[in-house]
């Protein structure tokens, strides 16, 4: 599946699944940009690419805020020229009883996890309607297929980005443009060790193939979305997950 020619953004991509998706389509032949709030890590794994003989740049990027998208995207025009490849991957998980969610969690979940695919599909857009090609892969979330317990404006969040993705494939299908979605179900990344702690092992204990999934595991399936071979699948749910949920 070469992506020899293709520009790809991965946000959220200096560790987990976002780390493994740009090193991914990297391997792939695409022209990898990085971007991610920690600067320090998004430049390390940018030159840890390099040093193997792929095209890879790192930019400090918090998706909430167009600003600093566009900043980067105009870096990527100078670097490589046009976006072809987008995965809407950054992040952030809570595990918050429903009572007690306040109205600043809701808002900054919503901008991180929701409002960032909005900002960053429009930011490179123009470029693929213009090559008549692109490829937009979005991280969701199992949870948002089956609910979960304390996290109900994480889900809220992430159910956003499934029908963003139905929607707006729709739109764009005479295009050349597909969208689709994958969600993960349990990931071994240090976001989900952070949020479960030692309830980890129970869930990987009670899941159906009894082990957690690997970034790799997501990264197979966003490669194989960003390729040609998938060029009449759009407004799709790739799900990942073990088994977890079945659709």
């Amino acid at each position: 599946m070469s992506l020899a020619g293709k520009t790809a953004i991965v946000t959220g991509a200096a560790s987990g699944i976002g780390l493994a998706a740009a090193q991914r389509l990297a391997k792939d032949g695409a022209n990898v940009a990085i971007w991610d709030i920690n600067e320090d890590a998004a430049k390390a794994a940018a030159d840890d690419l390099v040093k193997q003989g792929f095209k890879a740049i790192a930019s400090r990027v918090d998706v909430s805020k167009r600003v600093e998208i566009d900043a980067a995207v105009k870096l990527i025009h100078e670097k490589f020229g046009p976006v072809s490849i987008l995965v809407n991957n950054a992040g952030i998980s809570a595990f918050t009883p429903f009572m007690q969610i306040t109205e600043e969690q809701w808002d900054r979940i919503m901008q991180v996890n929701l409002k960032s695919v909005l900002i960053c599909t429009q930011a490179v857009l123009p470029d693929m309607l213009e090559a008549k090609w692109g490829r937009i892969i979005n991280v969701s979330s199992s949870s948002a297929q089956t609910g979960a317990q304390t996290m109900v404006h994480y889900s809220a969040s992430k159910g956003g980005v499934i029908a963003f993705t139905k929607s707006l494939a729709q739109e764009l299908a005479p295009t050349g443009i597909t969208v689709n979605n994958v969600p993960p179900g349990f990931v071994d990344t240090p976001m989900m060790r952070a949020g479960l702690g030692e309830k980890v092992d129970h869930i990987i204990a009670a899941s159906p193939m009894k082990r957690a999934g690997r970034p790799e595991d997501m990264a197979g399936a966003i490669a194989f979305l960003a390729s040609e071979d998938a060029g009449y699948i759009t407004g799709h749910t790739l799900s990942v997950n073990g088994g977890r949920y079945s659709n």
